[in-house]
């Protein structure tokens, strides 16, 4: 369920991203050559509708339409199907930043051997770096999220911007996967359609096309750097009702904005919603997928507040986006020595 091809297909920069089922139909690996080698790796939809990874990467291959690109591209067009909707994924597929480690315990899905792969593909071909962009539903500021910590990936991270998550799990994302072979990068480009993200984006990659190597970057330049590390993932689990609104069926009641949360340091005490009942329960998995709730969150007076200090991101309002992946992650402040 994949094509490969060696240039751009006739047309392909005059459609929108819900358009490109026009051109392509099915995931598309597109290798561009460039003066520079190896090849800079960029990963985009792999949820349907975030929009900004194709916008940007459509000015940027309209700008070197003429001229040489600066170093070879090998650009993979995720899920066509779901872009074509402005979906995050369709009702029957697999979320397409979930598929990139194969679990040996179950027969693999199509879009699992299909990952794989692209992994051996650039893998053998040898890869500057990777860059997978995205979107989030709810209000952020513009962050790069690594898997590892040596000063390639911090370098990386910091050329975007200055704000930096590192996080070891889900594992099954393309940036994880990557990371095995070369300084791998998600970029958190806010929400969808916004100009301010699509240029972010698009200055980073050209910034990284013109890069020589990692090696000529000066150590200082990442000393500034406020690194975060996710400790925990927070779900609401399948039998509460939930809503921002009140509704009177909701289990638990959160905040009309609470979006505005995002990458904010709470202290302890801070309120996290309202709680009908004991039983209205939040659960945080830590990376290492152990049940985490009672460490965060405890209710008080119909009030579910933070028994730890952290900080949320991707905080959504959106509730299909929140049952189909989380309500939001949980991170603390980290430095290189805490790590080691």
């Amino acid at each position: 369920m994949l094509d490969i091809f060696d240039r751009l297909p006739d047309g392909l920069l005059d459609l929108e991203s819900d358009q490109l089922w026009q051109t392509l139909k099915r995931p598309t690996l597109i290798h561009l050559e460039g003066d520079r080698q190896p090849a800079l790796f960029v990963s985009i939809l792999l949820h349907g509708n975030e929009t900004t990874s194709w916008l940007a990467m459509r000015e940027l291959l309209r700008k070197y339409q003429s001229q040489k690109l600066p170093r070879s591209l090998s650009l993979f067009i995720g899920n066509i199907s779901a872009a074509r909707y402005r979906q995050r994924h369709l009702a029957d597929q697999p979320d397409y930043n979930r598929i990139w480690r194969m679990d040996d315990e179950s027969e693999p899905l199509p879009e699992q051997i299909m990952a794989q792969k692209i992994i051996m593909e650039m893998r053998s071909r040898g890869v500057f770096a990777s860059i997978d962009i995205h979107n989030n539903t709810g209000r952020n500021p513009h962050y790069g999220c690594i898997t590892r910590l040596d000063k390639h990936s911090r370098h990386l991270a910091r050329l975007f911007d200055k704000t930096v998550v590192y996080y070891t799990s889900p594992k099954t994302v393309q940036s994880y996967a990557f990371s095995s072979f070369c300084p791998a990068i998600v970029l958190e480009c806010g929400q969808p359609d916004m100009a301010d993200g699509t240029a972010h984006a698009l200055e980073y990659v050209e910034t990284c096309l013109n890069l020589d190597c990692f090696d000529n970057l000066p150590d200082d330049a990442i000393a500034d750097i406020d690194l975060f590390h996710t400790v925990a993932i927070v779900k609401i689990p399948k039998e509460i009702n939930f809503s921002f609104t009140g509704d009177p069926d909701d289990d638990i009641t959160f905040p009309a904005e609470m979006d505005r949360l995002n990458f904010c340091e709470l202290p302890i005490g801070a309120n996290f919603g309202k709680a009908k009942t004991e039983k209205a329960y939040l659960s945080a998995l830590s990376e290492e997928g152990k049940e985490k709730g009672d460490r965060y969150f405890q209710i008080q007076d119909g009030e579910i507040i933070l028994k730890s200090p952290v900080m949320p991101s991707m905080l959504t309002l959106d509730t299909d986006i929140i049952r189909q992946d989380c309500l939001c992650y949980l991170m603390e402040r980290l430095t290189i020595e805490q790590k080691s």
